[in-house]
Parts: structure tokens; C-alpha cells; sequence
């Protein structure tokens, strides 16, 4: 290809369409890189069964019923546990609130008789595992906390869109829920463009990569 156009940048008709062969030239080159290396993420991707567990820094309201005592409001602490009035030091993290809430039962079983247990979180922060992170040129690279049904364009709107420097159509999906697997997605289609067919659902653990471009 340097060998063409070098012979055609030379005098004559030819030499005059130069530009335009660069032009052309580079749409080429720009053409064959913008292919992606991965196939293109499954838009229906959330799981109807998904249910939330608790994670650090979540708060969660115990209620013990005809109990108000023992009933208390409480943050998950950093080491994934939780202290309530007779139950010391309970592994909250990782569970659901209904399991949570039978553990509790059974540990006040050594108090009260036949206890019923309620557990309302009301912070949201989810186990590290289950949380969604954006990184590279989004104009806020965060963690955010998944639930059911979140996509791509919750997502981006959450991080505030792609910075000037984007390359969003090479961005990609790293799914540790699949072991691992790479999926393409076309951010600049669906934030710029308007393209709603580039809208993706997200799973628990997913990591979006945003690269910057090259042009």
C-alpha cells in the first residue's frame, strides 16, 4: 500500500487525488481495527431467580415481632457481620434476608420462645462479587451495586457517559459469572448514537472496560 501511494503522490492527475487516496487509505485501516476481537454480549442476559444478598456497608432493620427490645436498625460492618441485642457477632454477608432472618430465629431460640424474625435492608451495597465495575474512560469509573434487571444504559447513565477520549464501540464485558468470558459492546452506538439495540443486559460481578481511542 506505501508503495502505491507513494507512486501516485508523484506530479500529474494522479498526485492531484492524493489526499483523497489517504483519506480513503486510513478509513481502511480505521475500518479493520474498529472490528471486535469478541463476540457481541446476548442483549437478554438477567436471571428471573436472581436473589439479592447482603454485603458490607449494607444497613438491614431487624424486627422481632411482639420483641420492639430486641429490634434494631444496624449496618453490616466491614468484616461482614452483624450485633443485635442477645446475638453477637451473626455472619450477615453473602445471605438473604430470609436467611438471615432464620439464623437470627434460631439464635434467639435460646431466649425467647417461638421468635419471629424480620430482616428489611435498606442500604444496598451487595457482597464485592455481585457489584458491577466500570473502568477506563467513563466520565466516573465506580462500583455500583447490581440488581435484577440493570443494563448497560443504566450503567452509563449511573458513571455520566463516556469521557472525549472513549473508544466505546471497543468496550468490553468481562463476565466472571460466565468464568470469565469476554463480550463486546457498542457504547458509543448506544450513548451517542442512540442505538437502543446496543443495550445490554448486565449480570452480578460483571466488569465494563472502556478503553481509550486511538484516534
Amino acid at each position: 500500500m506505501l508503495a502505491l501511494i507513494s507512486r501516485l503522490a508523484g506530479p500529474g492527475p494522479a498526485g492531484r487525488r492524493m489526499p483523497l487516496l489517504i483519506a480513503a487509505a486510513l478509513a481502511l485501516l480505521v475500518g479493520g481495527c474498529a472490528a471486535p476481537k469478541y463476540p457481541p454480549a446476548p442483549q437478554q442476559a438477567a436471571t428471573p431467580d436472581y436473589a439479592y444478598r447482603i454485603g458490607p456497608l449494607d444497613n438491614v432493620n431487624v424486627i422481632v415481632w411482639r420483641n420492639p427490645e430486641l429490634s434494631i436498625a444496624v449496618p453490616v460492618r466491614p468484616d461482614g457481620k452483624i450485633s443485635t441485642p442477645l446475638v453477637d457477632d451473626i455472619v450477615a454477608i453473602g445471605k438473604t434476608p430470609t436467611e438471615l432472618e432464620r439464623e437470627i430465629e434460631r439464635a434467639l431460640t435460646k431466649f425467647i420462645r417461638d421468635p419471629v424474625v424480620t430482616v428489611v435492608v435498606t442500604t444496598f451495597v451487595g457482597p464485592s462479587s455481585e457489584q458491577i465495575r466500570v473502568t477506563g474512560e467513563a466520565a466516573r469509573p465506580q462500583v455500583l451495586p447490581y440488581r435484577q434487571s440493570l443494563t448497560l444504559l443504566d450503567v452509563m447513565i449511573a458513571v455520566g457517559g463516556l469521557t472525549d477520549f472513549a473508544d466505546g464501540n471497543a468496550a468490553t464485558i468481562y463476565r466472571a459469572a460466565e468464568g470469565g468470558k469476554i463480550y463486546s459492546v457498542r457504547l458509543s452506538d448506544l450513548i451517542k448514537r442512540g442505538d437502543i439495540t446496543a443495550n445490554v443486559d448486565m449480570r452480578p460481578g460483571d466488569i465494563l472496560i472502556i478503553p481509550q481511542s486511538w484516534f
